[in-house]
């Protein structure tokens, strides 16, 4: 699985390990020294330092004590509760700690083979695309002997505490993970997906049918070993890491660790009733500070569910910063969730395989607006299409990923439907099916099931003139080939003097058609439309079960013959609608939009014969002389 790991900086764990054990001396990582630089961007504020190893700290160290687990982690002085509310969630998935703590027992202290110990450990962390193994010393920042940063509840055990320092070295130092995006730190651990969803836009705390929609989605992201996390939005600065008097604390990242249907009642009499209720458990990163309204771990709700139920849920009276809630008081009280998932791309698998595309890009400013890809958002209009474009051809578009290595941009993705031939790049706005917010996040994510058809998705940043790295991961149901569009018009080669070269560009968009005569005994038409120009077509997919399609299909034409009509078929089952457009009659050297509506006639497809049973096709045609107008 790790064959195609990266390792961080140029270090092999495995190299300078033994260099180290032959040398006899420990490893002092010279990359992220111990100073207060590898501490501190703006200046120490938090007085004199000392690093220790932790054979110093304890007689005893180890990595895991008595396995892992979501209590291990309690936040220290760094406003990071993103990162160990991530942490939090990554220890209930052994799967894929294990992928983050690669080699676990080899890199355990191990007090028969004391020679074995050289200071050095290694994690491994999804960056843009591919996974790294970071390598650190086991130096950690300590005051009054007690370590500054994450630990774990048992003084001899530290993997919080190297996990925590092998991030901020990836970071540049630890204060860098003061304040971040807990989305960020779920898709580093496992290479999933973040979908943020804003509780609040959604109304889920109103709205019963939308809530019990969202509780399922919840539920299948964690029987399918995703993590979740959650947060209650500050407003104010002064709002930040206040606590509620519900005890609840607003600006503060918390992992979900169980999502369960509870069932009521007392013995046999609780499985024959069907009343379930909905709970979701969750962890403070402070390891205390807890939810004291009802079902928290002392309340009297707990006496509707039986001593066994309550066992399998794990219910303790205690405040280790985990309590259970009913999902209406959850949706009523915070306002922002993110599920990542692991999206399935395996063929072997019985759940549903998903075909995930990845394209690495960048916006790069230049003079010339032909070679510009740095065009900011749609309120520049004269640059926003000089950003990247890549082209989608889908089913149904699941979703798209947006993850940048500049994180201060702003950025959004931007879906445009486009034609289905389309092979240059976008000159005039188009029709746009769906956008994300602008976000100052790395990753940036939109969800969107679309018909089948062809997509241009643009990244964009806000401003113009911005320059990145973005990598764009799009799954589909179906394999969709993303390209990025790099030409502005059909190439002009040695051969163009002898085979002609494009006069005119024409863009055909057929609506509809109305009228449609004969089906099967069940009433089904099953239509389509096939569009030719100078021999090359274009067809749509097959509307079933309708005789009034409702096509909405465009095809792009660079023509090097304009008198040339262009034939369009609507094709059905048992007849057909043929229609050829002239040149000189129906197309027009301005650009705007001009509808025509024809009546046609109906072929029986095995009979030259009109049957004199009048269709309708509604088509819209729009010819550019500047081939790049389009």
């Amino acid at each position: 699985m790790f064959s195609s790991v990266k390792a961080y900086e140029g270090q092999h764990y495995s190299t300078l390990k033994r260099q180290c054990l032959q040398s006899g001396r420990l490893f002092e990582d010279p990359l992220f020294p111990a100073v207060d630089d590898t501490l501190f961007y703006q200046g120490n504020r938090i007085g004199r330092v000392h690093w220790k190893r932790p054979g110093e700290l304890c007689d005893d160290p180890h990595l895991f004590v008595d396995g892992i687990s979501a209590h291990d982690l309690h936040q220290g002085q760094l406003g990071n509760c993103w990162f160990v509310a991530a942490c939090t969630s990554l220890a209930s998935r052994e799967s894929l700690w294990q992928k983050v703590i690669p080699e676990w027992k080899e890199q355990e202290w191990d007090p028969e083979k004391a020679d074995s110990y050289a200071g050095i450990f290694h994690f491994r962390f999804w960056r843009f695309g591919e996974w790294v193994d970071v390598v650190i010393d086991d130096r950690l920042p300590t005051v009054e002997n007690q370590l500054v940063y994450c630990h774990s509840n048992d003084s001899n055990e530290f993997w919080s505490a190297l996990v925590e320092k092998a991030y901020a070295k990836v970071y540049g130092c630890y204060e860098a993970l003061d304040g971040g995006n807990t989305a960020d730190a779920l898709v580093d651990f496992t290479g999933g997906v973040s979908e943020p969803m804003d509780l609040l836009e959604g109304q889920f705390a109103q709205d019963e049918v939308a809530r019990n929609q969202l509780f399922e989605r919840v539920l299948k992201v964690h029987n399918r070993d995703g993590l979740i996390s959650c947060s209650i939005r500050a407003t104010r600065v002064e709002d930040m890491e206040a606590r509620l008097d519900c005890g609840l604390v607003k600006g503060h990242a918390y992992a979900v660790t169980d999502v369960r249907k509870v069932r009521l009642g007392h013995g046999l009499l609780a499985y024959f009733k069907s009343e379930k209720l909905h709970m979701i458990r969750m962890r403070n990163p402070w390891g205390e500070k807890e939810w004291s309204g009802p079902w928290s771990d002392s309340s009297e709700e707990w006496k509707k569910v039986s001593k066994s139920e309550r066992e399998k849920l794990g219910v303790t009276v205690q405040d280790d910063g985990e309590f259970w809630m009913n999902f209406e008081d959850f949706c009523h009280y915070f306002t922002d969730l993110i599920l990542c998932r692991l999206i399935n791309t395996s063929y072997l698998s019985i759940h549903k395989t998903w075909e995930e595309e990845v394209m690495r890009g960048s916006w790069i400013h230049r003079g010339d607006p032909l070679r510009n890809r740095a065009g900011g958002c749609i309120n520049h209009k004269a640059t926003f299409l000089q950003n990247p474009q890549v082209s989608v051809p889908v089913c149904i578009l699941l979703n798209g990923i947006l993850l940048v290595d500049v994180p201060v941009l702003i950025k959004q993705l931007f879906y445009n439907q486009v034609e289905l031939n389309r092979k240059y790049r976008m000159h005039s706005a188009q029709q746009k099916v769906a956008g994300s917010i602008y976000i100052n996040s790395r990753c940036v994510f939109l969800r969107k099931e679309l018909k089948e058809g062809r997509y241009v998705i643009i990244p964009t940043t806000f401003d113009p003139g911005q320059q990145g790295e973005f990598l764009l991961r799009v799954f589909t149901d179906v394999p969709s080939d993303c390209k990025e569009l790099t030409l502005d018009e059909p190439p002009q080669t040695c051969w163009t003097g002898m085979c002609g070269y494009p006069q005119l560009v024409t863009q055909v968009h057929v609506l509809s058609a109305e009228g449609l005569q004969g089906q099967d005994a069940n009433g089904a038409s099953d239509p389509y439309v096939i569009i030719t120009c100078e021999g090359e077509k274009v067809r749509s997919p097959v509307h079933k079960d309708t005789r009034c399609p409702s096509f909405d299909v465009k095809g792009i034409f660079y023509r090097k013959k304009p008198k040339e009509g262009i034939h369009i078929e609507v094709s059905w089952k048992y007849n057909v609608i043929v229609d050829t457009f002239l040149g000189q009659v129906t197309l027009f050297s301005d650009p705007n939009d001009r509808q025509e509506q024809h009546t046609v006639y109906l072929k029986d497809k095995g009979s030259r014969q009109d049957n004199n049973l009048p269709g309708r096709l509604t088509v819209r045609l729009i010819t550019c002389t500047t081939l790049n107008n389009i």
